[in-house]
């Protein structure tokens, strides 16, 4: 069927007049009417609207015109990021029928590029720890993870090839981890946060999901650019990730397995199969124990997070108090706590973060880490603990989950790749390396 295709694959039959975009848009739309019902990954979908796109992008090949790198493929948007030919909800019913005026800096970029905007996809309550309704694709009984949770479900079921996601701590790589499928969130500042909700202005950063590694860095390559009205985003070139992809590495990459206090966390399965990978790596990977001070910045994060949250949303969720979450509640209540110089001071550490891991990778190619504590919780019992990827939130740095492992219970259990900022195609044919060492094992 066209929606088990790969974006990569589905462009180049698009482009080959093998396949039309209202055909893949068909398929899409008919795996999703057959699975969605139990599944829930979906906050908004028109299929009219979808396929009058592809039928648009199907007449300007016919036509000859340029082409874009993501021609006719569909696309599916976490339900925070403005699109002004949907509602924009955010996963909460305070802004439930919210009409943006314009459409996000993402949003024009995936037009540009020719993609069809498939629709929203569901997200936790203003993309913080209140589960939606989506459900895991390997297993209904268990949580897709958050605040991602629509767009990471959405790839795994073959809803669309790809989807946007986006990552105040860990909301992009540990569903990406829970549900099988490739997530990556880019360097800070590569990808334009104009259009999307506003959680922590410091923290907030797009990523994407993706079922194979050249097509998360396809989508990559196409969303990055500099945007002069997000203060993260920054006028230098972006790395090339799928020409990345492609290239061999001159050397062997180091690599490095940081233990940390709260590996007491992790499941079995979760030390045995990082054993296993650390021997297949065999000589390209130190460990040791990291340090008192890269443990502290977990703190350090907190402080940011519940700070500019508090200041970005209290005032309207302040107004409709009884209908927001006890969680949600309970991190504006703490931001409100946090004092100006406490921030300050947190801003600070976090600077010196991003300096550190600038130095550190003159020594190592990427860290390997774990994605997640193990597989998916039950449902019931929350989308997971984001504390595997804090620090990398914090420090800005690349993120990759991969996809590499099974559960006792059948579940995919995801491997994270760390690495230097700025330095995204660096990680993603290091990424490479790894996936054709493990096949060649």
């Amino acid at each position: 069927m066209p929606n088990a295709l790969s974006a990569t694959d589905a462009i180049r039959k698009i482009r080959e007049g093998k396949l039309t975009s209202v055909d893949l848009v068909k398929a899409c739309l008919k795996r999703i009417e057959d699975t969605d019902g139990q599944l829930h990954a979906w906050a908004y979908l028109n299929p009219e609207h979808a396929l009058a796109q592809a039928a648009d992008l199907d007449q300007i090949r016919l036509n000859g015109r340029p082409l874009g790198p993501l021609h006719g493929v569909p696309v599916g948007l976490k339900d925070i990021i403005d699109t002004k030919e949907m509602p924009t909800e955010r996963g909460s019913v305070i802004f439930k029928g919210r009409r943006p005026e314009a459409d996000a800096a993402v949003v024009d970029r995936l037009r540009e590029a020719g993609a069809v905007i498939m629709g929203k996809t569901a997200t936790t309550e203003c993309a913080f720890m209140k589960a939606a309704e989506t459900r895991n694709p390997h297993n209904p009984e268990y949580s897709p993870g958050g605040s991602s949770s629509g767009s990471a479900a959405a790839v795994a079921a073959y809803h669309v090839p790809l989807a946007i996601g986006s990552q105040t701590n860990g909301s992009v790589i540990r569903p990406a981890s829970f549900c099988g499928t490739y997530g990556y969130k880019p360097t800070r500042g590569v990808i334009s946060r104009r259009g999307v909700l506003r959680t922590s202005e410091s923290l907030d950063q797009i990523g994407v999901f993706a079922r194979t590694l050249k097509d998360a860095a396809e989508l990559c390559d196409v969303l990055g650019f500099y945007d002069p009205s997000d203060p993260k985003s920054y006028a230098r070139p972006r790395p090339q990730m799928a020409e990345a992809c492609l290239t061999k590495a001159p050397v062997k990459p180091n690599f490095v397995y940081l233990d940390m206090p709260y590996h007491d966390r992790l499941s079995q399965d979760v030390h045995s199969g990082m054993a296993e990978l650390m021997t297949a790596l065999g000589g390209q990977i130190e460990r040791f124990d990291a340090s008192k001070n890269m443990v502290d910045l977990i703190e350090v994060h907190k402080i940011i997070q519940d700070y500019e949250i508090s200041r970005n949303l209290d005032a309207t969720l302040s107004s409709n108090w009884e209908q927001v979450s006890e969680q949600l509640q309970a991190v504006i209540l703490s931001g409100r706590d946090v004092s100006d110089a406490q921030y300050e001071d947190a801003l600070g550490v976090m600077q010196s973060a991003s300096a550190f891991f600038d130095e550190f990778f003159h020594d190592y190619d990427a860290i390997l880490a774990p994605s997640a504590a193990g597989e998916a919780l039950k449902y019931a019992e929350g989308t997971g603990d984001p504390i595997f990827c804090t620090i990398w939130s914090l420090a800005g740095l690349p993120s990759l989950n991969i996809p590499l492992m099974v559960s006792s219970n059948g579940l995919p259990i995801g491997v994270q790749l760390i690495g230097a900022a700025e330095e995204d195609d660096r990680l993603f044919r290091t990424a490479n390396w790894i996936l054709k060492k493990l096949v060649s094992a």
